[in-house]
């Protein structure tokens, strides 16, 4: 009887350890299978941040693409009214007939939003304040230039609505 005795005992302990053992190596397995999962999470939460930050860059990249095409396009509005007022004034102040010059008047008319379109003739300026002459309008003052057959200013300032017409122009005394 010792020895079923002595092997039973011997049996409940492999089974305990069988047991044991099989436990730990679910635990084992399980902790492997829980830091893939946490592996795989971080995995995917680093290539979506790669994702929205090259998102955002690209984003930003077109927005400044668009604002620099905005001011090319400004900068494009802004000079093109200057130069043709510009051969305007030249053509009035040189031309060699009224008729001619009236032409040249009601043709230069059309870049504003209005005849009485105020001009304004910066005399002088000092620490950022301007001295205007006494504000006239384009009529007038392209009547001036026919009048005068000179050009004595240059254009300093322009203002546009958003048609394009000039809505203010401000001239600098040479």
């Amino acid at each position: 009887m010792l020895p079923i005795r002595n092997s039973s005992k011997l049996i409940m302990l492999a089974l305990v350890l069988i047991t044991a053992f099989g436990c730990q190596s679910k635990k084992k397995a399980m902790q492997a299978r829980n830091a893939a999962i946490e592996k795989a999470k971080m995995e995917q939460e680093a290539v979506d941040r790669k994702l929205l930050a090259e998102e955002k860059a690209r984003k930003a990249a077109e927005e400044q693409a668009r604002r620099e095409a905005e001011q090319r396009a400004n900068e494009t509005n802004a000079t093109a009214p200057s130069v043709k007022l510009g051969q305007y004034f030249g053509a009035i102040a040189g031309s060699t007939s009224v008729s001619s010059a009236n032409t040249s008047i009601n043709e230069a008319l059309t870049l504003f939003a209005s005849p009485e379109t105020p001009v304004l003739i910066v005399i002088s300026e000092s620490g950022g304040m301007k001295d205007y002459d006494k504000p006239t309008t384009i009529k007038q003052y392209l009547n001036y230039l026919k009048d005068q057959k000179k050009n004595p200013n240059t254009i300093s300032d322009i203002k546009t609505n958003g048609a394009g017409k000039i809505t203010e122009l401000e001239l600098k005394k040479n």
